[in-house]
């Protein structure tokens, strides 16, 4: 039969890449050699600027001000603990003063705001006989002794700083750290040589008797790189698994390996394209190499299947792969397509994190164009498939054919184009739907724990911000509002009377653990300097007493030339709950009150930052979404050319949509910058399953068969392969279930649970949906139609 076909024939394309298949080969291979040296030069990095929405108003507020608020950004907090005492002892104060110069010292920390007890900007303010007096908290005289050890006491009692600094139980100190995003030489922050660092300081020094907790989104980061190492494992426990699933199947070691690496070689491909574009890899994104890899082996899978089985029928390897070439490349490039469109509409959410994620994957699917749809063909065209595979993977049409009994699972999937078994089909689907609408209203926007939720709550990071928690009385999460007046009139009565009003109203809050402004220092001051009668604890209408205290207050609490006042707010936790309701609560009194003289702005500081962040979150859940399913719709319409073709393509993936955010509740997860593009991703990568399927299933109807009869020579020809690749993958990416970053876990159930629905919704409700949508409906003008001109070129052909 090579004799007969005419190289002449076919597409465009198709002459031009098998023609001339040498060339491409060598071209593909230059390119993996260029791409693979390039993807030694990653790095595997983050930011925290990558993680926030720099476009919305409260991080616009906070950048414009972040000069005059130091402290509240990127920070990371240790606390030393004396387990065996207090922090008024000699060798527990000399072992922090160590570790804070140690700490002073590393690169990327802002130095000049970093503060301990030990730092200058550790002050303390009282009344004494002789007036208004202050002073460092350890006194320039220090040297050890009982009387010096008293003295820090007492200066600390008198700083303000017990909960914040110092632990209320007096057995721990924190060394606040801020950081910088660029180091001294304008390199972005190492968080991984940041971490580790920090590790360093405390395995040494709980070697001298003291425990250090740190907490911070560096910490958090250090972590999750950490733990990548084992995602890594998994990774590649997942190729293993789908390596041996695809063998299993297809008994040809040489085919499976092609393959393989036709996959893996646009990951390859990905990996070096990201340092050439100046990216990095970080823990967030780190799932996008192994979608890629799916996505590659569900492709490559159906075109080893094509080709197989057109070898079985006699043709050569050159020309089976030719003609499967013909009839999927367009079914795989409008799904590769969807794919890369639904990565890239993660372009639309405002935070730099999740668009350089949009980025990565749609590399990854472009690259997937050139190694699964056109060099994987053309290497199997060279290395063919082994002739007892060949003959196996026809061995149901040839049974089917001479009037043997279908196999009892082909028999079963059958049922479902009939009225009976599809009406089921269809009834349970709705009622699956509308439970998982229902139960999807009670998914939440933010973080439901707290801690760390990317983390095991056993975790040694969330172990830290308990102990933080139960030693200062509140957590590190603090929201700070922004209160603007003109220059010289923060301290103006009128205003400190609406900080202070505001101040009371959050402290009735749930969730809120204390407040600190320069309303209420002004008032601890005015009873301390009326001998503590707490009649004075009040804000005086004397405008020059207000003065005076605002002059010797602590310029955290307002900036240089008196234009803006810091109201701080400690949280229990950044629970979306908690979060909504303090931004609520401000933005009410915000309306109600701000005048040309003080305008109340939000926010600031890390709750202040993850509330703005929530808010784009919230924003972008829905819009993403709508956008997924209007570009996936407007393809499935370009490829089929039919509103109940797109209908039949389209409702299996709402109804998985809906029951993964189902799931999502069920887990205890909140869509957050780590989970939302999850679920968007899920939709571009399930339409695969449907147009392999779905456009055999219409080239058969359009020849004049049966329902029954087109839907099982789709599953002959490409069916059966989405259900290995939908079962494979899911077991694959369950492992993940056991990997030390929680968020990989959840990430490794949510895509299990994706594929295996995307699988069963084309294997079940598309044969049903079609029943009832497409039985009698064969696509107008599907003759001229692009995605079915493809036609089988060989006599007594019962493929696609």
């Amino acid at each position: 039969m090579t004799s007969e076909f005419d190289p002449r024939s076919g597409s465009l394309i198709e002459r031009m890449l098998f023609n001339h298949r040498g060339w491409v080969v060598a071209l593909c291979l230059l390119v993996t050699a260029l791409l693979g040296w390039q993807a030694t030069r990653l790095q595997l990095n983050a930011s925290f600027e990558k993680t926030i929405p720099t476009g919305h108003p409260y991080i616009a507020n906070y950048l414009t001000h972040a000069q005059d608020l130091s402290g509240l950004g990127n920070a990371v907090r240790i606390a030393v603990a004396n387990p065996q005492g207090s922090i008024y002892e000699a060798k527990y104060l000399d072992t922090l003063r160590r570790i804070s110069d140690e700490v002073f010292l590393i690169p990327g920390v802002a130095r000049n705001q970093l503060k301990s007890l030990w730092t200058p900007t550790m002050r303390w303010t009282g009344v004494t006989e002789e007036g208004l007096e202050g002073g460092p908290v350890i006194p320039n005289g220090y040297d050890g002794s009982a009387a010096s050890l008293q003295q820090v006491q007492a200066n600390v009692a008198r700083s303000g700083e017990v909960g914040q600094i110092v632990a209320l139980d007096a057995r721990s100190s924190v060394i606040f750290v801020p950081l910088l995003a660029k180091d001294a030489e304008g390199r972005p922050l190492d968080y991984t040589r940041l971490a580790l660092a920090l590790e360093d300081l405390r395995t040494r020094y709980q070697a001298e008797g003291v425990e250090l907790h740190i907490t911070g989104f560096a910490k958090v980061v250090g972590d999750l790189i950490d733990g990548v190492r084992a995602v890594l494992g998994f990774f590649g426990l997942a190729v293993v698994i789908a390596a041996a699933a695809v063998y299993g199947f297809t008994r040809c070691l040489r085919s499976t390996a092609i393959v393989v690496a036709a996959s893996l070689t646009a990951v390859v491909w990905q990996l070096g394209l990201l340092p050439l574009l100046g990216m990095s890899l970080d823990p967030y994104s780190i799932l996008v190499p192994f979608l890629v890899f799916a996505i590659g082996m569900s492709h490559g899978a159906q075109k080893m299947n094509g080709i197989m089985q057109d070898i079985g029928r006699g043709q050569s390897r050159l020309v089976a792969a030719r003609y499967t070439f013909r009839r999927l490349f367009l079914a795989g490039l409008t799904a590769l397509v969807a794919d890369a469109v639904g990565f890239a509409v993660l372009l639309v959410i405002e935070i730099p994190v999740i668009r350089e994620l949009a980025i990565a994957a749609s590399l990854g699917v472009a690259a997937l164009i050139f190694t699964n749809l056109i060099l994987l063909p053309i290497l199997l065209s060279y290395a063919g498939v082994d002739p007892k595979a060949a003959a196996r993977s026809l061995q149901a049409e040839q049974a089917d054919a001479a009037g043997a009994a279908r196999h009892p699972l082909w028999r079963l999937l059958d049922r479902f184009t009939q009225r009976r078994w599809a009406t089921a089909a269809v009834g349970l689907a709705l009622l699956l739907g509308v439970a998982g609408a229902a139960v999807s209203t009670r998914l939440q926007i933010g973080d439901l724990d707290p801690g760390a939720p990317e983390l095991r709550a056993d975790s040694r990071y969330n172990r830290d911000v308990a102990f933080m928690t139960q030693a200062y009385g509140a957590s590190s999460d603090v929201l700070a509002v922004m209160v603007t007046t003109p220059a010289g009139r923060c301290s103006n009565l009128d205003t400190l009377a609406r900080v202070d009003t505001l101040e009371w109203e959050l402290r009735q809050l749930d969730g809120v653990e204390g407040t600190s402004s320069l309303a209420l220092l002004n008032r601890r001051m005015l009873a301390g300097l009326s001998e503590g009668n707490p009649k004075w604890y009040e804000l005086l209408p004397n405008q020059d007493m207000l003065n005076t205290v605002t002059a010797a207050a602590p310029r955290g609490l307002y900036n240089d030339d008196c234009s803006l006042l810091t109201l701080y707010v400690y949280l229990r936790d950044h629970k979306a709950d908690t979060l909504s309701r303090v931004v609520s609560h401000v933005e009410a009194f915000a309306q109600a009150n701000d005048s040309d003289d003080a305008k109340f702005l939000l926010a600031a500081g890390s709750a202040g930052i993850e509330a703005a962040t929530n808010v784009v979150v919230r924003k972008s859940w829905y819009q993403m979404l709508g956008l997924v399913y209007a570009a996936v719709a407007l393809l499935c319409w370009i490829t089929f050319r039919s509103w109940r073709a797109l209908l039949v393509a389209m409702l299996p993936l709402v109804l998985t949509s809906l029951l993964a955010e189902a799931l999502m509740v069920a887990l205890g997860m909140g869509v957050k910058v780590a989970t939302l593009p999850v679920v968007a991703l899920g939709v571009g990568i399930g339409v695969d399953y449907a147009l392999y399927i779905l456009s055999v299933t219409l080239t058969q109807l359009r020849e004049g068969k049966s329902l029954s009869e087109a839907y099982y020579r789709a599953l002959l020809f490409t069916g059966k392969v989405v259900l290995l690749t939908g079962v494979t993958l899911a077991a694959g990416v369950v492992t993940w279930v056991a990997s030390p970053i929680k968020f990989q876990a959840d990430m490794g159930l949510m895509l299990a649970f994706m594929f295996l629905w995307n699988m069963l919704g084309a294997m079940v409700l598309l044969p049903a949906l079609s029943h009832f949508l497409l039985v009698r409906h064969v696509p107008e003008g599907a003759e001229n139609s692009a995605a079915f001109q493809a036609r089988l070129r060989t006599p007594g052909r019962h493929g696609a």
